[in-house]
Parts: structure tokens; sequence; C-alpha cells
């Protein structure tokens, strides 16, 4: 799964007159291009046991690098698998897992299922533009 949105400024003057010139666009694209198979339970509970093993040992290593690792009402945020468990994504890779928040990592884990399977909308470009910055 990904998402993007790119912005093009620029800012100059043009040759011919000496004018300040400012010019600009926005682009936002989402798409999931994931085609790996599901494991079977019996293949995924090795990923999920990594994961279970050394998931506190990796908030503090992640805490070290980046700061406290979040937590809310006492309750460590849960750390999402970019590629997931589910599809053979790596239990402990730090470039596999970031915090997110609960209500978010229930969104993610109700949008990955629709994007491995190639369902709207991440079968689709972003929404019109233009975007606006706030």
């Amino acid at each position: 799964m990904w998402l993007a949105d790119f912005k093009f400024d620029w800012e100059g003057s043009l040759v011919v007159l000496p004018v300040p010139v400012k010019a600009g666009s926005r682009y936002g694209i989402y798409h999931c291009c994931c085609d790996y198979r599901t494991l079977e339970p019996a293949e995924k509970k090795p990923l999920r046991d990594a994961w279970e093993s050394v998931r506190e040992s990796f908030r503090r290593d992640w805490s070290k690098r980046f700061g406290e690792w979040p937590s809310e009402s006492g309750r460590d945020w849960p750390g999402h698998h970019i590629r997931d468990l589910w599809h053979g994504g790596d239990p402990v890779d730090p470039n596999n897992v970031f915090p997110a928040e609960p209500f978010v990592h229930d969104i993610y884990n109700k949008a990955y299922p629709a994007c491995y399977a190639g369902q709207a909308p991440w079968n689709t470009v972003g929404p019109s533009l233009p975007y606006t910055d706030y």
C-alpha cells in the first residue's frame, strides 16, 4: 500500500522581466501494488511469536532513536507492520514497524484486506485536484 502527495513548488524570477514568480501544483495518489500470498496460520505463528518476544525491546530501541514510544492512558500504542505478518512481513525489521494510534491501527487493519484484494479505493488514482495547504 502506498500513498503519495506530490507537491511541486517553484520560486524564482523571469529571465526577460526581473519580477518574482511563484508557481506550484499538487498531485495525490493512492494505490496498492502488493500481491504477496497470505500465509497459513501455522506459517504466521512463528512471525507473531517473534514479534511478541521482541516487542518491548523493539519499543525501547525505537525510543532511543525517535523519542518515547507513544502511549495513551498508560497503554502503549500498537506497533503496525507495514508489510503485515499475514503476508509474510518481517516481524522485527525496524523499517517495517511504526507506532500507530489504536483507533488508526484499527483503520489500517480494515484497509489492508481491501488493498491486498485489489479493491477500491486502492486500485484507483486519488481524488480530483486541486489540493490546498492549510
